[in-house]
């Protein structure tokens, strides 16, 4: 009988990639891409960006392996090069002034395959009505949701990955999830108002 394979150290593996493994590169890029696609998804609503985000944070991990720090834990690094390289994508948007209705547009694109038609289409809809509630939060606190509750990170990784104290995180998480209610409650409102 064959022992399981146990998967190599993300840190062991980022050693090879400081030696020209890119091999162990690949392995880095399969074991943490969905993640950091789905974080810089959640902060730019577009998955072409997103995708674009995620692969540029890996050019630079393998840019930067030779001055790695083994103390320094690999997903957190990656999570904070694709926050801010998220961040820079947003400002870049801002500047260029995208209208609402296109922001709208953007965030409609979820598909689902489920068999009860009825049942995806609501699910679809509170998807939709969560991401456009996500989208009125301030930056700082859709990011520190979004790492916590999306991302399942603990709180301080999160303040990690965002450069703040876990105090910090909390009260951004704390507000974050209060105007997401009252933005929700809005919104409910406003289509039980449109039903009557």
């Amino acid at each position: 009988m064959t022992m399981p394979q146990t998967p190599i150290e993300d840190a062991k593996l980022m050693a090879r990639v400081a030696q020209g493994d890119a091999n162990a590169c690949r392995l880095l890029v399969q074991r943490h891409l969905n993640p950091l696609v789905g974080l810089a998804m959640r902060m730019t609503g577009n998955k072409s960006e997103a995708e674009d985000i995620a692969q540029e944070a890996f050019v630079r991990l393998w840019k930067q392996s030779h001055q790695w720090q083994p103390k320094a834990k690999i997903s957190t690094w990656l999570y904070r090069v694709t926050h801010n390289l998220a961040i820079d994508t947003i400002r870049r948007k801002k500047r260029q002034k995208l209208s609402e209705s296109d922001q709208l547009e953007i965030s409609k694109g979820i598909t689902a395959s489920q068999k009860n038609q009825d049942q995806t289409l609501h699910q679809q809809d509170i998807t939709r009505q969560v991401e456009i509630a996500m989208s009125h939060l301030p930056e700082r606190q859709r990011t520190a949701i979004t790492l916590v509750h999306h991302r399942d990170m603990t709180n301080k990784e999160a303040a990690t990955v965002m450069d703040i104290s876990v105090d910090a995180l909390e009260s951004l998480l704390a507000r974050g999830r209060r105007g997401l209610k009252e933005i929700l409650a809005d919104s409910r409102t406003d289509l039980l108002g449109a039903e009557a």
